[in-house]
């Protein structure tokens, strides 16, 4: 019987030990107390070797010997008048209530747990072994689908639960991607299968504001925001605002901004939700709309056709000079371009989207890239570390398409980057660059209620931090 157990499919194994736990129960519950009722008289006794019959009237049992006649009296010593019988179904035991509820509450044998964590140079092979799994085990697993490649993407510092039956056969696997997504992985009676579970996050709006002191980033740290946000705030203003040569000491900036909460517990910021930077006197608005663009309050768009800066460089070596003195061959040339010193490898996007027109490498360019924009721009990448792009490649604004070097003829690790209007070199700095589409028209008059009233918070906000840096 033992081995024919074992040889029972786990959830067969399940439902028998449910039936053996009712079945025991119903055994053990206690039967009726019996009770015996005498004649009306105490005394009265059956005669031995006398047949008797049963009579039932009305629940009521009499025994009457079966030799006395209809009509005549039965003596008390003759007449046993017996309890009130129950039928076969007033007989069967009635489970109480809180036996019922007890029973409900019954919980099949659990799985064993086991935590495993995910170590440097660790493999899926690795943590199986570690856990007690074999690779027949891996295998079935990760070919179940799409969703248990994530696995594949294990990091160190993860975490991998396991759960197996009595046997020691893996019944359920868990695995946590991210704060909100986990992977659970269950054996079915073909295998196993996999699904992916999620938790909502609680989205609340927060904000925050600085004035400026020393720079921007530290401006930002002061203010409590994450890195992120201060990375896209600066995106967003980043096609009016040079963030690494126009800011000065007493710009200010004010945001509401999105924050994410699991369990009461922040895990992780949203979205900017509306934006004001005030630089050099002069203020830019910006609103997210359900496009998930930004506009101005009165609807244009924040997103110009080209990046002012192509990289995030720490400062600018050669400005835009037609007559500058070169560095190397000590004579005069024009430099009609500007160069951002910044770290080696550090990376270069493309400051609007085009066409690779050349990816090569030349004596005096160095490793070099040249996007065209339509029929009228031109943008030039000089000197880089590494190509990522090739010729004929469509490329998108913001696209990493190398990283800062020091190829070709030049002096220190620097980016020489060149702004072509109709063939004619002009100053990527003050080149009036050209607009992306405004709003569209079927939805303006929404976004501009919306952007009255997110101004209006910015602008509440605003006096609050100028009043409280008055006080200080």
């Amino acid at each position: 019987m033992t081995q024919i157990y074992h040889q029972l499919p786990h959830r067969h194994k399940q439902l028998l030990i449910a039936v053996s736990i009712v079945t025991a129960i119903l055994f053990l519950l206690p039967s009726d107390d019996a009770k015996a009722s005498r004649s009306d008289s105490d005394d009265a006794t059956l005669k031995v070797a006398q047949r008797y019959q049963v009579a039932i009237d009305s629940g009521k049992s009499t025994l009457v010997p079966v030799d006395a006649p209809n009509n005549v009296a039965v003596g008390k010593e003759q007449r046993l008048t017996a309890m009130p019988t129950k039928t076969a179904v007033e007989s069967t035991p009635v489970i109480p209530q809180e036996t019922i509820e007890e029973l409900a509450t019954v919980t099949l044998p659990s799985l064993q747990w086991q935590t495993v964590d995910v170590k440097s140079g660790d493999n899926l092979a690795l943590i199986f072994d570690r856990a007690g799994f074999s690779p027949r085990t891996l295998h079935d697993i990760t070919s179940v689908g799409k969703v248990t490649k994530a696995l594949k993407k294990i990091m160190p510092g993860q975490t991998i639960k396991f759960g197996a039956d009595a046997d020691g056969k893996l019944k359920e696997l868990k695995y946590q991607q991210d704060i909100i997504t986990t992977l659970v992985v269950t054996a079915n009676d073909s295998g196993y299968q996999a699904s992916t579970e999620k938790r909502e996050l609680e989205t609340r709006e927060k904000l925050a504001s600085a004035i400026i002191e020393s720079n921007f980033w530290n401006a930002g740290i002061n203010a409590g925001l994450e890195p992120s946000v201060i990375m896209n705030l600066a995106n967003i203003f980043g096609w009016d605002i040079d963030f690494g040569l126009d800011i000065r000491k007493g710009d200010h900036f004010n945001l509401i901004y999105e924050t994410k909460f699991l369990d009461g517990i922040e895990v992780k910021t949203g979205q900017i939700i509306a934006a004001e930077f005030v630089n050099q006197g002069q203020s830019y608005q910006a609103i997210r709309h359900t496009d998930g663009e930004y506009y101005s309050a009165s609807g244009r768009s924040m997103r110009k056709a080209f990046l002012r800066a192509p990289v995030s460089f720490k400062y600018i070596s050669s400005n835009f000079n037609p007559r500058r003195l070169h560095p190397v061959t000590k004579t005069i040339k024009a430099h009609n371009g500007i160069d951002y010193a910044a770290k080696r490898g550090t990376p270069v996007q493309a400051s609007g989207s085009g066409t690779v027109t050349a990816s090569g490498y030349s004596k005096y360019n160095g490793n070099y890239v040249f996007i065209k924009h339509g029929e009228k721009y031109l943008t030039k990448y000089l000197h880089l570390h590494k190509r990522s792009v090739r010729k004929g490649q469509r490329v998108k604004q913001g696209q990493k398409i190398g990283t800062v070097g020091a190829t070709g003829r030049v002096t220190g690790v620097h980016l020489h980057y060149e702004f072509l209007v109709n063939g004619v070199h002009r100053n990527p700095r003050t080149v009036k660059l050209p607009k992306s589409q405004p709003i569209a028209k079927k939805e303006k008059t929404a976004f501009l209620a919306t952007a009255k009233t997110r101004m209006a918070q910015l602008e509440t906000n605003k006096r609050i931090m100028l009043a409280n840096n008055q006080e200080r």
